[in-house]
């Protein structure tokens, strides 16, 4: 998977990345299967359960506070049904941007979870609009892991974090 998901990345860059914004990324690499959620609405939501679906490096950089790492490579359908039982409870998944979120948004629906959501340009676009995200120590911090270097450019507020 993880192997069919960089092939992926690597034929859609060339064009995707001359697009410079998320909303353009977003039009051209999702379906929409899953219905998105802006980071206002997120705001205005208490109860909800965050799913961070970035791989464990990323997300020890750095979070949305309260989030659950279920990663993508190696994410873990059997294990995430134990902890979340309710299926009708508000599900929101990120990414870097929403195109992992999105598959793996796809794959709770399959589970028969009813209201998962993808945060629309997750946590890149969390921390451009000013959202704080907590490293594994649970403080608070500018740095977020941004995949590589060609993804980092959709980050525009907060310290990038990548491996060269």
């Amino acid at each position: 998977m993880k192997f069919l998901f960089k092939i992926f990345i690597f034929f859609t860059t060339s064009f995707c990345f001359s697009q410079n914004t998320i909303p353009l990324v977003l039009e051209k690499l999702n379906k929409q299967t899953v219905p998105y959620i802006t980071i206002k609405e997120l705001n205005t939501r208490t109860g909800v359960i965050l799913l961070d679906a970035r791989e464990i490096k990323e997300f020890k950089v750095s979070h949305i506070k309260n989030a659950t790492n279920v990663g993508f490579d190696k994410f873990d359908s059997a294990k995430l049904a134990k902890k979340f039982k309710d299926k009708n409870a508000t599900i929101i998944v990120y990414c870097s941007i929403g195109v992992r979120s999105e598959k793996i948004g796809e794959k709770l629906q399959k589970l028969g979870y009813k209201n998962v959501y993808n945060l629309y340009g997750g946590i890149f676009e969390y921390k451009n609009t000013g959202g704080k995200v907590i490293n594994n120590q649970n403080k608070v911090t500018d740095s977020v892991h941004t995949f590589n270097k060609i993804w980092s450019v959709y980050l525009t507020k907060g310290i990038k974090v990548y491996e060269n």
